[in-house]
C-alpha cells in the first residue's frame, strides 16, 4: 500500500536524527521549522520500581523536588530566570522512569538545557520544599482516603499483586510510608539513581539536528554516574487462579466506583495493538463501547464507564472501571464480566473493526500537531524500541490486524473464571 502525502511527513529515519552520547545518553532531534519554538522531554531509570516497599512514594517526591532549587539557584531564583526567557520546566517520576520537560524560544534553547541540567544534576533539595511537598502529598493521600474511584483502583492493584510485589504499592506511595521518608532518603536516591544510562532526551522544534545535539552535549556529555545501576528488573508475573474480590468501605459515600479485570499486554508484546483495538470496541469507542452500551445507556446503572488496556515496559493490566449506585454493583459487575466473556469467545464485526481502525489511524494527525505532542510519541518509539520508522509503518500495521488477530489477543488475556474485581463504596461489600 502506498503512503499518504501526510505518512510521507511523518517524522522517520530520514527526518529524524538520533545519536548515542559516550556517556549512554540518546538524543532525538526532530525540526518543525514552522514554530519558533522548542520542546524538550525525556527520561531516565529512575522509578517508583526501586522504592522499598516501606518506603514507597520516595521516587516521586524525588523527583517533585528536583526543581525546588539547586545548588546555585534557590527555587525563587530559579523560577525568575526561568520566567525571564518564558520558559518552563517539570519533573516527575513513574513506574520505570522518571521523567522531564521543558519549553522556550528556540534562540532559548542551550539556556533551557542548561535549567535542565542544573536540576537534574546538582538538585539542593532544600529542607522547607522538601516538607511543603511532602505535607502536598499527605493531604493528597488523605484527601483519597474519601475517593471512591481512586480506593478502587488501590484495591484492584493490592488485591492483583501480593504484598511484596513492586507493583502492589502506589507510585505516591501511603500515608504511612510518606512520612518515613526522610530527606536523606532523598538524597541517597538521588545520587544512586540519577545518570546519564538509559537516558533519553528529545528535541523537537525549529532547530536543527545537529545544533541541537550539540547544546545537549555541551550540558549532559561530561555527566557520569558509576553508582547508577541502569533499568530496574521486570517484576515477575503474578498468576491468578480464581476470581478475587475485594471491598473498601467508604461510609457517606452516594457512588460506588468499580474496577475489575486481569493482567493485560507488555507494550512489547506482539499483540499489543490487536489488544488495544479490541479494547476499544469492548470499552472505549463511541459512548465507551459495548460496557458503556449495556450498563450506562441501556440499563442506566453506571454513571461512567469504560475499559482500559494499560502496558508499559512489564505486564500491564487489562481492566473496566466504573461509577455505580451501590444497589447496582452486583449486577454491573455481572454485565461488565459477560461482556469480556462475550469478546473472547466471538469475533468483533468487521464494521466495529473498521470502525475503530479509522479512528486509531486517523486520530493520529492530532497527535503530532504540537511539538510536545511529536516529542512524547518519540520518547515512546525509543523507549520501547519501536524503530525510527514506527509511524511511518503505524497504518500499515493496524490496517493489517483482523477479527482472528483481536479474538485471539482477547483470549490470550481474558478469562473470567480468574477475575480481579474491586469496589469501593457505603455498604458492606
Amino acid at each position: 500500500m502506498g503512503m499518504t502525502q501526510f505518512e510521507q511527513a511523518l517524522p522517520s529515519a530520514d527526518s529524524i536524527r538520533r545519536e548515542v552520547l559516550d556517556n549512554g545518553i540518546t538524543v532525538l532531534v526532530y525540526e518543525k521549522p514552522e514554530v519558533q519554538s522548542v520542546v524538550v522531554t525525556g527520561s531516565l531509570p529512575a522509578g517508583s520500581l526501586y522504592d522499598e516497599p516501606e518506603k514507597a512514594g520516595l521516587a516521586d517526591l524525588t523527583a517533585e523536588t528536583l526543581t525546588r532549587g539547586t545548588q546555585s539557584r534557590d527555587f525563587d531564583t530559579l523560577y525568575a530566570e526561568l520566567e525571564s526567557i518564558g520558559a518552563d520546566i517539570e519533573t516527575g517520576a513513574g513506574r520505570f522512569k522518571s521523567s522531564f520537560d521543558g519549553k522556550s524560544l528556540t534562540e532559548d534553547l542551550s539556556t533551557l538545557l542548561s535549567f535542565l541540567g542544573d536540576v537534574l544534576r546538582n538538585p539542593a533539595f532544600p529542607e522547607d520544599q522538601f516538607e511543603r511537598l511532602r505535607g502536598e502529598t499527605l493531604t493528597y493521600l488523605n484527601y483519597n482516603l474519601q475517593n471512591t474511584r481512586y480506593l478502587a483502583s488501590r484495591g484492584f492493584a493490592e488485591t492483583l499483586y501480593p504484598e511484596g510485589h513492586p507493583l502492589h504499592y502506589s507510585n505516591s506511595g501511603s500515608i504511612e510510608s510518606v512520612q518515613a521518608v526522610t530527606l536523606d532518603d532523598v538524597r541517597d536516591f538521588h545520587a544512586k539513581y540519577y545518570g546519564p544510562q538509559g537516558m533519553i532526551i528529545v528535541v523537537v522544534g525549529s532547530i536543527s539536528g545537529e545544533a541541537a545535539v550539540d547544546a545537549v552535549r555541551e550540558q549532559f556529555a561530561d555527566w557520569t554516574n558509576e553508582a547508577q545501576p541502569g533499568m530496574p528488573a521486570i517484576p515477575e508475573a503474578v498468576t491468578v487462579e480464581e476470581t478475587r474480590r475485594s471491598f473498601t468501605p467508604v461510609p457517606g459515600k452516594s457512588q460506588s466506583d468499580l474496577n475489575m479485570g486481569f493482567v493485560g499486554p507488555s507494550r512489547h508484546a506482539e499483540d499489543y495493538q490487536a489488544a488495544r483495538l479490541v479494547n476499544s470496541v469492548l470499552g472505549q469507542f463511541g459512548m465507551m463501547g459495548r460496557i458503556g452500551k449495556i450498563v450506562r445507556e441501556e440499563k442506566g446503572y453506571a454513571y461512567y464507564s469504560r475499559s482500559n488496556v494499560s502496558a508499559g515496559h512489564g505486564y500491564g493490566v487489562w481492566n473496566a472501571i466504573a461509577g455505580v449506585n451501590p444497589a447496582n454493583v452486583d449486577e454491573t459487575v455481572t454485565d461488565i464480566t459477560n461482556e469480556f466473556a462475550r469478546i473472547a469467545s466471538e469475533p468483533v464485526s468487521d464494521e466495529e473493526l473498521g470502525k475503530v481502525k479509522s479512528y486509531y489511524t486517523g486520530s493520529l494527525p492530532l497527535q503530532l500537531e504540537s511539538n510536545e505532542g511529536v516529542a512524547n510519541t518519540l520518547l515512546r518509539m525509543e523507549a520501547y524500541d519501536l524503530g525510527l520508522d514506527f509511524l511511518v509503518n503505524y497504518r500499515d500495521e493496524i490496517e493489517a490486524l483482523t477479527p482472528q488477530d483481536l479474538l485471539s489477543a482477547a483470549q490470550n488475556y481474558i478469562d473470567t473464571d480468574k477475575l480481579v474485581v474491586s469496589v469501593a463504596g457505603p455498604g458492606e461489600g
